[in-house]
């Protein structure tokens, strides 16, 4: 008995639509997720943003094919539970026109 609302939009096709129309956006999204890839703990939360702004520059089809992985891998690469090569990251990351970069720890100890 439920209707699907008029006009109504999910929260995660919001964010795929606005990380697509803001390149800047989705470049501070995506820093701010990555950092939680050196924690076990909250590695899902990286990852899941990586394969949202895959989905948001192209989908992860497109994506997959211009990194030249099986769309399959990909999703598995990215899943809550995936564990993706660097190269996989690296991959990603060029198909959808960002690179990889270090920056100092400010908590590092001299």
């Amino acid at each position: 008995m439920s209707k699907k609302l008029a006009g109504v939009v999910s929260h995660h096709e919001r964010e795929v639509a606005e990380l697509r129309a803001d390149r800047e956006l989705a470049i501070e999204y995506l820093k701010a997720a990555m950092e939680s890839l050196d924690d076990p703990e909250d590695r899902a939360a990286g990852l899941l943003a990586l394969r949202t702004v895959a989905e948001a520059y192209g989908g992860l089809g497109a994506v997959a094919t211009q990194a030249g992985i099986s769309r399959e891998s990909l999703y598995r690469a990215l899943s809550p539970k995936g564990n993706p090569t660097l190269k996989t990251i690296l991959a990603v990351l060029k198909a959808v026109g960002m690179r990889l970069s270090v920056e100092p720890d400010e908590h590092a100890l001299a």
